[in-house]
């Protein structure tokens, strides 16, 4: 595919890189002479410095022959723009990103009146997968399939765990629940979990269940479930804008602590039942004074990444709850990953995915079936969702006798109303939706996994 992105950030630079892997011929545009410079040595792809919001500067770029324009500059208007000049000037599918909370309301009308393809808001994205969490404390980051009818669950064991020292199939064996271990991140390795895996304290492990089959695995291995009733928040953004409307209605009481008294007075104003605190959140006593160690959850989401590295790492010497920690910057996840933080937001990472998974669902019309797609270690291992069509060389014959490539694994298999973990004698039907995880990064069809 041919595709266009207008702004080289964090998110411009990271859709450049993961799309260019994907076989695609990428353009990028910004203002920034620098910029697309660095980002069109690095990756080996065509760059243009302009305003992509011109006609003229669209039509260097190749506009009539683009497939999708994606555009991520930091301003909204300026994207909403761009999506509309190309969608005059080249009839092809264009994405915004839309962060202003002004707009959340108007995206479904923006989306329709402007012909867009996607409306991504990050920070509303964030907020939601935050939200997701604390409806699951227990988990790391929890990713849906099939409509939330299949979840991924990625959590750290912890120290002492009854499954530390088994291996995957024993715990199927013994505890029999039925859920399937996809992968296992130690230190800075990261495994497929084959039945002879395992575990050690502290490994992080991704499984795949359905809701209520995930609630009876973490039971049986004595994991806390205890569910989040109350929530403190240091900083009062965008992200915090949108989770007082989400935990407000899940029923979860909210304290703010903002140091801008703008900010506050405005918070106040929008949500009158919720608590908001004028004061700095880098403040211990200040912390320790409004109930920070009984709290529920603790979630560091000021602008700052090093600020909310520091809140969540002395929120959790003083408190046992959930930590949620928003990171924009990803040039250090890999140092970051290292740091005892529980659960990490990256909102220019999940705005990325979201786009990411809508371009390879719109290879299904070119040849391809993916209709989800989620990265559960960075660059080493995804989980991709496919609908099987009729004379898929996967159906027909139990999933012991296929041939497989190294480190694919079939993780479910979802048959209309029935979720299936699959065992070796189980069938692949044309019609299922299957999920596959594995190491091998960019598979188009469920073929792929094939030998």
């Amino acid at each position: 595919m041919n595709i266009i992105i207008v702004g080289c950030g964090k998110v411009g630079s990271t859709l450049a890189e993961q799309l260019n892997e994907d076989g695609n011929n990428i353009t990028v545009i910004d203002m920034n002479a620098a910029k697309v410079e660095s980002i069109t040595n690095r990756y080996d792809i065509m760059g243009i410095v302009g305003n992509g919001a011109t006609h003229m500067v669209q039509q260097q770029a190749g506009i009539y022959d683009a497939d999708l324009l994606i555009a991520v500059t930091g301003s909204d208007e300026l994207n909403l723009l761009c999506c509309l000049i190309a969608k005059k000037a080249g009839n092809c599918q264009t994405i915004a990103r839309v962060k202003n909370p002004d707009y959340s309301t108007e995206a479904p009308y923006l989306k329709n009146e402007l012909g867009l393809a996607m409306v991504i808001n990050p920070e509303y994205a964030a907020a939601a997968e935050i939200a997701r969490v604390l409806r699951f404390p227990s988990a790391i980051k929890i990713d849906t399939f099939a409509k939330g009818r299949v979840e991924l669950l990625k959590f750290r064991l912890p120290e002492k765990s009854r499954i530390v020292g088994m291996s995957v199939k024993e715990v199927v064996t013994k505890l029999h629940c039925d859920v399937l271990v996809c992968t296992a991140e130690r230190g800075d390795d990261a495994y497929i979990a084959n039945g002879d895996f395992v575990f050690e304290e502290k490994d992080v492990i991704s499984i795949i269940a359905s809701p209520k089959n995930a609630d009876d695995f973490f039971r049986k291995i004595d994991y806390k479930m205890h569910s989040v009733k109350d929530a403190m928040i240091a900083g009062g953004g965008e992200i915090t804008h949108y989770l007082c409307d989400i935990l407000h209605r899940s029923g979860i009481s909210i304290k703010i602590i903002e140091r801008d008294k703008s900010v506050c007075e405005e918070l106040c104003s929008l949500w009158p039942d919720v608590a908001v605190i004028n004061g700095d959140a880098t403040d211990q006593s200040l912390l320790l004074e409004e109930g920070l160690t009984n709290t529920g959850a603790f979630l560091a989401l000021t602008n700052m990444d090093e600020e909310n590295i520091l809140l969540s790492l002395f929120a959790r010497s003083s408190n046992q709850g959930k930590i949620v920690t928003k990171i924009n910057r990803i040039d250090f996840d890999d140092v970051i990953k290292h740091l005892d933080l529980d659960t990490i937001i990256y909102p220019k990472n999940i705005t990325a995915d979201m786009i990411l998974r809508y371009v390879r669902a719109m290879k299904n019309t070119i040849g391809s079936n993916v209709e989800t797609l989620y990265n559960i270690i960075k660059g080493k291992a995804e989980a991709a969702e496919f609908i099987v069509r009729e004379n898929s060389p996967v159906t027909g014959k139990p999933l012991c006798e296929l041939e497989f490539k190294k480190d694919v694994l079939v993780a479910a298999i979802l048959r209309g109303k029935n979720v299936i973990i699959p065992r070796g004698y189980d069938v692949i039907e044309p019609g299922d939706a299957v999920v596959i995880v594995s190491r091998l990064m960019a598979l188009h069809d469920i073929s792929d996994i094939l030998k």
